[in-house]
């Protein structure tokens, strides 16, 4: 298989636009927060703080994706896990650029967020590692046994 080599400027010039899309997407995403809690405020004629109403849409997720884990069939957990970790990879891309944003920005940012992203990294990198290692044992109980 080709793999192409592309420079180090390359790379830091992909890694800056990766980290600009990641961040023009992220604002997007809190705007359009932002309107549907705005939104649910005016209709209700303010009844609503849109801080309840986010916390509500959190709180009914948590419901979500207990019940849909906890259906899952005993055959199906191992692809499961597998998909956890590719989740959790993502986590981890995402938490590496919250880490690094003053190496591929030019700003130093928000040591908070800094925080954040490396807590998000040690538990996805937690979370990936166990996901390995259960799945391992979870195929290990199809292996036939040796006599």
């Amino acid at each position: 298989m080709y793999m192409a080599q592309i420079s180090a400027q390359e790379a830091a010039d992909r890694a800056r636009d990766a980290a600009e899309m990641a961040r023009q997407a992220a604002e997007a995403a809190q705007s359009y927060a932002d309107i549907a809690a705005t939104s649910v405020h005016a209709v209700t004629a303010g009844a609503i703080d849109p801080f309840v109403f986010r916390l509500s849409i959190f709180v009914l997720a948590v419901f979500v994706g207990y019940y849909v884990v906890w259906s899952v069939t005993p055959a199906l957990h191992t692809p499961l896990m597998s998909v956890t970790n590719a989740i959790s990879s993502v986590i981890v891309v995402g938490a590496l650029l919250a880490v690094g944003v003053a190496l591929v920005g030019n700003d130093g940012g928000s040591i908070v967020a800094r925080a954040f992203g490396f807590v998000a990294l040690v538990f996805a990198s937690v979370n990936i590692f166990g996901g390995f290692l259960v799945t391992q044992r979870m195929l290990a109980m199809y292996k036939k046994k040796a006599k």
